[in-house]
């Protein structure tokens, strides 16, 4: 209960209120942007202040494993199963939605475990950022390979985007670079960095995330829409896949020891969907898959799920299982 009273997650009430309503409040896009990228240069510092004090230690290696591993079986399984209810291409681009990771999911995640006085590792910001790519890399092989099909059925030579160019996009994308970089820069500046920043990391932080949470309200409610007349099968997917998944990465976090909080941001990543950077990638390397698709399911479906319920859940199931 404790979570749902939460100034931030009641201003996600708020937002999904409004939009439910059809009311004209909104944030404008700028704005939107500039929240986005104060919260990733935010924890980003955070995560570097956290690492520079602890080191690299075998839990930070073990949980920067760990998260690849599920970067990459997460969307195989899940492309897996889309494939019974979906063509090649929207099956690819629902399992790179689900196989890649929702950053606000993780901030408001963070903040979750602040406010519960749980501890968590900073190096697991680096886990989310390695873990954002892979499936975008893999759901465009994927959709390469029934181009391939495609064409060979058809007759005509198959065309597709080059391994070479995806990473290239992927590695150089503003969301990964912007976190890295200002973990980075924490890890460099340590102590000293983290109190001339204390007003820029911690003051503003909760504010900032209320905000942009109002924000995600809105365009929750406003593209819950575009599920209209789609699969039941698909829309049990959006809420039991997430679990499944964080399922998993709680399976892995019990077998390696994890602390409780690490494993908690682990099952966040694994249980969240990207609503961000995989459609906008995904939008030019799978122009044939269906945008209303994998982008409602993630945004008017998954998101609001974990951050109203999914959060508490993961963290009550993770204390409750490695204690």
């Amino acid at each position: 209960m404790q979570s749902f009273l939460d100034p931030a997650i009641l201003f996600f009430v708020l937002g999904i209120s409004a939009g439910a309503l059809r009311s004209n409040l909104e944030v404008p896009p700028p704005i939107s942007r500039f929240l986005s990228l104060y919260l990733l240069m935010a924890l980003g510092l955070k995560g570097g202040f956290a690492l520079a004090k602890s080191g690299l230690t075998a839990e930070v290696a073990i949980s920067l494993i760990c998260a690849l591993l599920l970067a990459v079986v997460v969307p195989l399984a899940a492309y897996a199963l889309l494939r019974r209810f979906l063509n090649g291409y929207d099956a690819a681009a629902v399992a790179a939605t689900y196989g890649s990771v929702s950053a606000v999911t993780f901030i408001t995640t963070v903040q979750y475990l602040d406010n519960q006085g749980i501890a968590f590792g900073g190096h697991m910001a680096a886990a989310m950022a390695l873990m954002e790519s892979p499936a975008i890399v893999l759901a465009v092989l994927l959709a390469n390979l029934q181009r391939k099909r495609d064409a060979r059925a058809s007759g005509l030579p198959g065309t597709g985007m080059s391994l070479r160019h995806l990473l290239r996009e992927s590695l150089t994308d503003g969301t990964p670079l912007l976190l890295m970089g200002a973990m980075l820069i924490g890890m460099l500046t340590g102590d000293a960095g983290k109190v001339a920043m204390q007003p820029f990391t911690g003051d503003l932080f909760k504010g900032m995330l209320a905000f942009f949470l109002l924000d995600m309200g809105l365009l929750a409610a406003r593209n819950v829409g575009a599920l209209r007349g789609k699969s039941a099968w698909l829309l049990v997917y959006a809420v039991v896949g997430p679990l499944l998944h964080a399922g998993l990465a709680l399976l892995l976090g019990k077998a390696f020891g994890m602390s409780p909080g690490n494993t908690i941001l682990l099952m966040v990543l694994a249980g969240s969907a990207s609503y961000i950077a995989v459609p906008a990638v995904v939008r030019q390397a799978i122009p044939e898959a269906n945008p209303s698709l994998y982008f409602g399911m993630s945004l008017g479906l998954t998101f609001p799920f974990n951050i109203l319920l999914g959060i508490p859940l993961y963290a009550l199931m993770a204390q409750r299982w490695l204690q």
